[in-house]
């Protein structure tokens, strides 16, 4: 939830709003999720992911996120080695 919340601090507040409305929440809801630490809904988290850019991963969201989507496992590895990797 920590990617989240600096990912949310780093735009404007427009862009705050454009992005929540994105996700199909609110700004409010996305920080107090945040600051309850609350578990958020798989379909949330896959539409986190993708307004942001994968800037904030579903992995970054839900610890339990290999029992929801387990085809992420690999792709999840790759990714991290190609960051490593510099690519």
């Amino acid at each position: 939830m920590e990617k989240l919340l600096s990912f949310i601090n780093s735009l404007r507040i427009a862009d705050r709003t454009a992005f929540a409305e994105a996700c199909g929440t609110t700004v409010g809801y996305l920080r107090k999720a945040i600051s309850t630490k609350q578990v958020l809904r798989p379909e949330l988290c896959a539409r986190i992911e993708r307004a942001s850019g994968r800037a904030v991963r579903r992995s970054d969201l839900r610890s339990d996120w290999r029992e929801i989507w387990p085809e992420l496992e690999i792709s999840e590895a790759v990714i991290d080695v190609q960051h490593e990797e510099g690519v």
